[in-house]
Order: C-alpha cells, then sequence, then structure tokens
C-alpha cells in the first residue's frame, strides 16, 4: 500500500545500549549477556560473540523444534538407538511408549540426552537429519556464531554457540506457548514407559526457586563447557533474558544482573494524536481513525531518544467506509529500525452520498 507521512514524532525512549556493549563491570564468566526481550535490545554484555562449547543449552532449539512438530500427544515407542546415550536421562527404556511433549518435557526439565535423542530421529529420522534441521534454523535466526553437531549438547569439536546466539534463540523459544509452560514449571507430569504411566519431571533450573520472578529457560553442564545458564525474568511487564557460559556462579550471577537492570528499565504507553482520513462521496469528507490496540515499549529510565510514529495511510478514501476497516497503520521506529506497529481502523462508518437525480429537458 502506498502512503505517505502524516505525523511525526511521539516524546518517548527506547533502550539506547548497541548490541555488544560493554559495561564498566564484569563477571565471573566465560562470556555473558542481559538482553530486554521485546526489543532484543543488549544491556549487558561481555564476550557476547566468543564462541564457546554450551552443553545442555542446546536442548532450547531441540525442544522448541519438538514442539513445533504436530500431533505432539500421539504415542510412539522409541527407538532403542535413539536413547542409547551418556550423560543425564529422563529415564526412557527400550521399548517405552511416549510422546514427542513428553519428551520435550523430559529435555527442559530432566535435561534428558535420551529424550533429545528419541525426539530427533522421531521428528526428521535420524540425528544426522535433525541436526541439520537446527543449523538451518539457527541460520534464519541470525545466529551466526552458533554451529550444532548433536540435539543433547554432548561435547563436540563443531558443536558450539555465543551468548549473543543463544540470548536470540531464547527469545524465540520464549514465543512458543508451550515451551514457556513447560520451561517455567519447577516440575511437571507426564506419561510415558512399558506400559505408559504417570511420572513426574522435576525442573533442574534450580533459579525457579532461588529468584521468584525467573520463568525460565534451561542449564547445561559438561567438563569442557562448565556451568552453562540461560534465564529469563519478568517483573511490570518487562522481559529480561540473561545468558553465561563457563560461570561457576551461575544463579547468584543472573540474580545480580536482574537486580542491577530491572530499576534500570520500565514500560511505557504510548499516545495516538488525533487522526482522520479524507473520504471521497461520502455524506461527511472525513472518517475518524483510532489505533487498533494500544502500543506500550520498554525503554531505559536514562535514554532521552524519541521514538518516531509515522501514519501510512492512502490520500483518500471513497465511500461507503464501514466501521472497523482498515485504513492505514502506524510504524514505531527508534532511530531508523521499526520496533512495532498496528493497524488504523476507522472509527466510524461513513455512508455514501445519494446519487443526484437527473432530468432530460426538452425544448
Amino acid at each position: 500500500m502506498r502512503g505517505r507521512l502524516l505525523a511525526g514524532l511521539l516524546a518517548a525512549g527506547m533502550l539506547c545500549c548497541p548490541v555488544g556493549a560493554e559495561e564498566p563491570f564484569q563477571v565471573g564468566a566465560k562470556a555473558a549477556i542481559l538482553i530486554e526481550a521485546e526489543s532484543g535490545e543488549v544491556l549487558f554484555g561481555q564476550e557476547i560473540h566468543k564462541e564457546l562449547p554450551m552443553a545442555s543449552t542446546t536442548k532450547i532449539m531441540t525442544a522448541l523444534l519438538t514442539l513445533e512438530e504436530k500431533n505432539l500427544w500421539q504415542e510412539f515407542t522409541v527407538s532403542p538407538e535413539a536413547i542409547r546415550v551418556e550423560g543425564s536421562s529422563m529415564g526412557l527404556r527400550e521399548g517405552d511408549t511416549v510422546t514427542l511433549y513428553a519428551l520435550a518435557a523430559g529435555m527442559l526439565l530432566s535435561s534428558g540426552n535420551d529424550a533429545a535423542g528419541a525426539a530427533a530421529v522421531r521428528v526428521a529420522g535420524s540425528r544426522e537429519k535433525f541436526v541439520e534441521r537446527m543449523n538451518r534454523r539457527a541460520a534464519l535466526l541470525g545466529m551466526n556464531g552458533t554451529h550444532f553437531e548433536t540435539p543433547s549438547g554432548l561435547d563436540g569439536e563443531k558443536h558450539y554457540s555465543t551468548a549473543f546466539d543463544l540470548a536470540l534463540l531464547a527469545r524465540e523459544a520464549l514465543r512458543n506457548p508451550l515451551f514457556y509452560e513447560l520451561c517455567s514449571q519447577t516440575s511437571v507430569s507426564v506419561t510415558f514407559g512399558n506400559p505408559p504411566a504417570e511420572r513426574r519431571l522435576r525442573n533442574h533450573n534450580k533459579l525457579l526457586s532461588l529468584y521468584p520472578e525467573a520463568v525460565g529457560v534451561k542449564t547445561g553442564f559438561t567438563k569442557k563447557a562448565g556451568r552453562c545458564l540461560v534465564s529469563a525474568a519478568e517483573r511490570d511487564g518487562v522481559r529480561l533474558i540473561a545468558v553465561t557460559l563457563g560461570c561457576p556462579d551461575d544463579w547468584n550471577t543472573h540474580q545480580m544482573l536482574y537486580e542491577r537492570y530491572f530499576p534500570l528499565i520500565d514500560r511505557v504507553e504510548t499516545p495516538f494524536p488525533a487522526c482522520a482520513f479524507s473520504v471521497v462521496g461520502g455524506e461527511q469528507a472525513q472518517v475518524r481513525a483510532v489505533r487498533q490496540s494500544p502500543f506500550s515499549y520498554v525503554r531505559r529510565k536514562d535514554d532521552s531518544q524519541e521514538l518516531i510514529a509515522r501514519i501510512y495511510a492512502r490520500k483518500f478514501y471513497y465511500a461507503p467506509v464501514k466501521k472497523g476497516d482498515i485504513l492505514g497503520k502506524i510504524v514505531y521506529y527508534k532511530g531508523e529500525r521499526a520496533v512495532g506497529e498496528r493497524n488504523l481502523l476507522a472509527a466510524e462508518t461513513v455512508e455514501a452520498c445519494e446519487a443526484p437525480r437527473r432530468f432530460r429537458l426538452f425544448g
């Protein structure tokens, strides 16, 4: 739709810390990052693009791809080869009946390598083909410093990621309602086995108990990677995501980052200016427009950069115009980057004028 600019500035601000910006303090980790989830803005960064082993935080991708499959609750028998893996387990045995949903729970709570292997084979036919899917999705998300070699996160020479990439992945995964529901629970009951029986899985993420505002996401540990943690927390409508790689004191580090940055940011509702569009052939010359829904954004309290609102619409509309018709859109920008948009709807109905009667003259 061809548009023209009808409105200008709204006094507002957005987070101003550029991606990769270094803070004057550091944490005890090989790499760390804290982002605001809605905008993706980096609030704190330390070696955020350094490629490092990430252990079982790998399962964020594996669980997300699994939960995007159809027939999540369809029962099937696990592949014996798929569950023969070392390390953490959800307790699968040869001949067990399970569902993809239960496997996702086994990955996100029990960090089951057996669950990751069973899901990979069920979804893609083999671990190798599933890993190809993982790497394709990583590329689509802009995870340019990541390469997956296994669905579970066991160490491999070509299995690595970055703090920045894992924050991008967690941001995407938390948008999936089932993923959010599972990773935010301290325990979940699922059914599997031979015969199937209800089992209770407990979450390895102690931050859910230590920090009341935590809502996930995934732990990880191998001797090579050290302690890895991807977490998220929410306060007053703001969601932050933290990642640490190779951090011995990860529980306390994540809590410290949240307590440092939550007070520095808030959510702001944007005003909507009076707006009307020209109508041709209508009972009135204009139609008022309203925003389809309110728009709010997260800003850093010390950020004075203005948020720009641009309204795009046609030069005029032909009657009739019905209440609720989409007339255009309002797009919100921080600098040149669009941060959100809303449709503009007709606030009222404008009926077409009746055509005047024409008379033939006889002379």
